[in-house]
C-alpha cells in the first residue's frame, strides 16, 4: 500500500490556493519527495510530515515549478543539521545538470560543513532503485522536448501463505514455515516432505502505482500506466482550452480519463491544475469518462492499494 501527500498541485506558479509541484510519496519506511516546486519544505511543515527520513528525491523535470523548492530545503537541512546521512537526488541528465547547478551555485557554494551529502544520479528507462517490498523504474515522458521521466513504484508478486492447510499439515510455527514462504521444501520431524506448493496460495501482483509529472502526449507513455492501480498525472486544462494543449505543452482533463479508462487504471489523481480553475470543473469533466478520478488539493492525502482487475 501507498500514502500519498500532495505539497503543491498547481501548474506553473503558485495560486491562493494550491502550491506549485511536489508529492510525498510513502511505502512502509520508505519516503520519497517527488518534485519540489519553490516553497516545498514549509508544506513538508504543513503537512505534519516534516523532514524526517528523506532520502530519496525524484525529480520529473527541471522547470523552475518542479525544482525551486530544492535550494530552500537543502539549505535548511543543512541550517538546522536534521538528520546528517545521504541525500539521492534521481532525474534525467539534463535536468541533473541544472539541478546541480542551482544547488551548487547557490545553496552549498562557500559552505565549510555540510550536514548532509548529496548525490546525483541520472536516470535511464528501467528500473533504478531496489527494496525487499518495493521497486521504483523510470520511464521517459513527452514534455516540451524537455528532459522529463515518470515513475513506476511497484510492489513484487507474492503467494500467501495458507495457514489452514498449514495447520493440517502439522507443519510447526517457526523456521518451517519461513522456509515454505520462501519456496524451499522442509522435512519434518517425522520425515515427512512438506513442498511449498502445499501451503501456498495463487500468485498475487502487488500494488503499482504511477507518477506522471507534466506531458503532451500520452500514446508514449501507455504502456507503462497500463494496470496501475492509482495513476498520478497533470491536468492543466480543460476541453475548453484544447486549442493550448499543443502549444503549451500540456494536457486536459479528459485526455487524462480517458487514458486511465484504456488503460485499466484502478483510480486517477489529477494535479498540476491551471490557476483559472478550482478543480471541480476539471473533476466532473474527468468522471464523465473514468468515474474513479479525484482532483487533489494541497495537503491532501490518499492511499493506493492493490485493486481487482479492471477493464476500463
Amino acid at each position: 500500500m501507498f500514502e500519498l501527500i500532495f505539497l503543491g498541485t498547481s501548474a506553473s506558479a503558485p495560486s491562493v490556493h494550491r502550491n506549485v509541484s511536489s508529492t510525498l510519496l510513502l511505502h512502509r519506511d520508505l519516503r520519497f519527495l517527488i518534485d519540489a516546486g519553490e516553497g516545498t519544505q514549509r508544506q513538508l511543515l504543513a503537512s505534519g510530515a516534516g523532514f524526517r527520513n528523506l532520502r530519496h528525491i525524484l525529480i520529473t523535470h527541471a522547470h523552475l515549478d518542479h525544482i525551486l523548492g530544492l535550494a530552500g530545503l537543502i539549505s535548511t537541512l543543512n541550517s538546522w543539521e536534521i538528520e546528517a546521512g545521504s541525500l539521492t537526488i534521481y532525474a534525467g541528465a539534463e535536468s541533473l545538470q541544472r539541478v546541480r547547478d542551482l544547488l551548487l551555485g547557490v545553496v552549498l557554494r562557500g559552505k565549510r560543513n555540510n550536514s548532509i551529502w548529496i548525490d546525483f544520479q541520472p536516470l535511464k528507462a528501467g528500473r533504478f532503485l531496489t527494496f525487499p517490498h518495493l521497486s521504483v523504474s523510470a520511464f521517459p515522458v513527452p514534455h516540451r522536448a524537455s528532459d522529463s521521466w515518470g515513475f513506476v513504484f511497484e510492489e513484487p508478486s507474492r503467494r500467501p501463505f495458507l495457514n489452514d492447510r498449514a495447520e493440517a499439515l502439522a507443519v510447526p510455527f517457526g523456521p518451517e514455515r519461513s522456509r515454505l514462504v520462501a519456496g524451499e521444501a522442509v522435512t519434518l520431524a517425522d520425515g515427512r516432505v512438506v513442498q511449498p506448493e502445499e501451503v501456498l496460495g495463487e500468485t498475487e501482483l502487488g500494488a503499482k502505482l504511477v507518477y506522471v509529472g507534466d506531458v503532451d502526449r500520452l500514446d508514449p507513455i501507455r504502456p507503462y500506466v497500463q494496470g496501475a492501480d492509482g495513476l498520478v498525472i497533470e491536468s492543466t486544462y480543460s476541453e475548453q482550452q484544447a486549442d493550448e494543449v499543443a502549444s503549451h505543452g500540456h494536457i486536459t482533463a479528459s485526455m487524462a480519463a480517458q487514458l486511465a479508462s484504456e488503460a485499466g487504471v484502478g483510480a486517477l489523481y489529477l494535479n498540476h491544475i491551471s490557476r483559472r480553475y478550482r478543480g471541480n470543473e476539471l473533476e466532473a469533466e474527468a468522471r464523465r469518462l473514468f468515474p474513479r478520478t479525484r482532483v487533489v488539493d494541497d495537503l491532501e492525502r490518499v492511499t493506493v492499494s492493490k485493486q481487482p482487475p479492471r477493464s476500463g
